[in-house]
């Protein structure tokens, strides 16, 4: 191509002040010889040629035309230059019937080359994400130098991506491979020109020490904080980060303001009015405790108080986004948030500047013991907060940890053969659907069984998800009076259980591929709590089952209480078990939780359809 072409093609700008479209020949390796065009959006090439390629196969994809491909700069994370050097003709197998390119292409020659690195998705895997790089090579430095600036240019301008992470790894995660994991994507983010101060943890408990005392000026100088290992690392930095500089009203405790909620057996049915506790807004907060009324202060995790003139904005300065990069036994957050449980696709998201928002469930245990005093303690979980069986296999499993990831298998099994139930008495707040007024009765029931329920109404969370993004884009939505709806429908169910579960999203996982809720989302701002009643071994082997398969319904049993709430209170009777948040064990003989919308910036997109 002529110089003056070039230059034209470089220099000309469209009416919008940015660059038009700009064309030059380049040879791409193991390619040959193609026309790589800049665009408003990205790079696209095709091959020259095409009178001799009819018949071929270039990158493997048969065409009878040009052959052409894209990347979008919001899927490239770098551009570098690979000095002068070999660019190699076409690879073997995909030339065949007529030679694609000239005789003097299919030979390797020297010249000056830069590479494109980015991401590639696979049409039947979209979820996930393979690294791409495509090598151009020119005999002019100064045409490849110039292709160079402009393309990092582009890139600069993708603000949302991270310049400095500070990085947590958990060496012994999993089966013990977090370090390995990290060492394998550190090498990206190095390429990627990412900043990154790496603390590989020494004992449990480490990450959230550093978390809770590191200064807010020093975590404001980082564009995010990264976990490498599971969801239970995951939830200790969270908290870390959260206990020591989030205040919001707690949610009740189980005895504040529903004496008049009677008991009506294992139903959580209303049957009649004084089974439901109504309360107007305008005269009373359900959801805050009485010492928290006086004044609408906020307590810390420590139980002191202290005024907000702003309730809206809890933290002062911006809030840090988070990423996890998996090295864990299940990995739920991962794959629910980026649909893949892969290291190097988490990492393309983070270094891609890739953000959603996720719910958080507060945890507040008011007593550890029925002998305590109250002493309100609070925890956060991203995920899971599960008591029963759930807190029996993370109990239990503690003792088998050298067993690794396998050690779920062997308990999980001892846990279901040993058939423990719990007496509890649980209440939570009634969800009333945006649409209740036009909606038929029964669709607002959220009690199971919901017989023969159409597919078609559930709306799975996917990437850039209409319900997630509808209501709050990064605004925390929590569960105070001043985001509830007038009336508040409080529900009391209480009897023996063999499990009882609050999930944030779906938690799909290896051994359940739908989820506990397979159309939970990410940040719709409620939590979903699981009843699971007490019954036989071979009905509870049935719903565990259903939940173990694609596209089983493990909810739909009469022995399963389903309910979608904003918050939930909870009290033990008798023999109790421990608490299962996100993996890590949590004692409480009251406790209450409620959903905190949009609370968790993270590095990610949500699944790809």
């Amino acid at each position: 191509m002529e110089e003056g072409h070039e230059e034209s093609g470089l220099d000309e700008r469209s009416r919008d002040g940015g660059f038009s479209v700009a064309s030059e020949c380049f040879f791409l390796d193991h390619v040959g010889e193609v026309l790589l065009s800049r665009n408003p959006d990205g790079l696209s090439w095709k091959c020259l040629d095409s009178s001799d390629c009819e018949g071929a196969t270039c990158l493997g994809i048969r065409n009878s035309e040009n052959f052409e491909t894209e990347i979008k700069f919001s899927d490239i994370y770098a551009v570098e230059f690979a000095n002068f050097g070999l660019v190699h003709s076409p690879k073997s197998g995909l030339v065949h019937a007529k030679e694609c390119f000239r005789e003097r292409l299919l030979n390797t020659q020297e010249m000056h080359r830069f590479t494109v690195h980015g991401l590639q998705k696979s049409p039947k895997e979209p979820c996930l994400w393979k690294l791409a790089a495509f090598t151009f090579g020119h005999m002019d430095l100064q045409t490849c130098q110039s292709w160079m600036d402009h393309l990092n240019y582009f890139l600069i301008k993708e603000v949302e991506r991270p310049r400095n992470l500070l990085v947590f790894v958990h060496p012994k995660s999993g089966k013990g491979n977090g370090s390995k994991v990290w060492e394998t994507v550190s090498k990206i983010f190095i390429r990627a020109k990412v900043n990154t101060k790496v603390i590989v943890t020494e004992r449990a408990g480490h990450a959230f020490d550093v978390m809770a005392s590191i200064q807010n000026n020093e975590l404001h100088s980082y564009d995010g904080i990264i976990a490498v290992g599971g969801d239970g690392f995951f939830n200790e930095i969270i908290n870390g980060y959260l206990l020591s500089r989030l205040k919001v009203p707690l949610p009740p405790s189980p005895s504040d303001s529903f004496g008049s909620v009677q008991s009506r057996g294992s139903s959580s049915v209303p049957e009649s009015e004084d089974a439901v506790h109504e309360t107007d807004q305008k005269e009373h907060y359900p959801l805050l405790p009485d010492s928290v009324q006086e004044g609408m202060n906020f307590r810390t995790v420590n139980g002191s108080c202290e005024g907000i003139q702003d309730p809206d904005h809890p933290f002062s300065g911006e809030r840090p986004r988070f990423g996890l990069i998996p090295a864990g036994s299940t990995d739920a957050i991962v794959i629910c948030t980026t649909g893949a449980r892969d290291p190097i696709t988490s990492a393309l998201h983070i270094i891609l500047g890739r953000k959603l928002f996720l719910d958080a469930m507060q945890v507040v245990r008011w007593k550890a013991a029925s002998t305590s005093t109250i002493e309100p303690f609070i925890r956060y979980a991203a995920s899971f907060a599960g008591y029963g069986f759930y807190g029996d296999v993370i109990s239990e499993s503690e003792k088998y940890r050298w067993m690794g990831p396998k050690r779920y298998d062997y308990v999980g099994t001892k846990v279901f053969l040993k058939h423990r139930s719990y007496e509890a008495e649980v209440m939570f707040e009634e969800a009333e659907p945006e649409n209740a007024k036009t909606s038929s009765p029964h669709k607002r029931s959220k009690t199971w069984p919901f017989r023969n329920t159409p597919k078609s109404e559930k709306i799975l969370c996917r990437a850039k998800c209409s319900i997630c993004n509808c209501k709050a884009e990064g605004n925390i939505v929590r569960t105070t009076p001043d985001s509830f709806p007038e009336k508040i429908r409080w529900c009391r169910t209480k009897g023996r259980f063999l499990s009882i579960g609050a999930a944030v999203m779906s938690n799909r996982n290896e051994r359940a591929p739908d989820g506990l809720v397979v159309d939970a989302h990410l940040s719709d701002g409620f939590l979903h709590l699981i009843l699971i009643k007490d019954c036989s071994r071979p009905k509870y082997l049935w719903h565990l089952t259903e939940l173990a398969k694609k596209g089983g319904e493990p909810l739909n049993f009469e022995f399963v209480e389903y309910h979608k709430t904003r918050a939930f209170t909870f009290t033990s009777i008798g023999e109790e078990s421990v608490w299962n948040l996100d993996g890590e064990i949590f004692e409480a003989h009251h406790l209450s939780a409620q959903v905190l919308r949009g609370l968790i910036p993270l590095f990610a997109s949500g699944p790809e359809v």
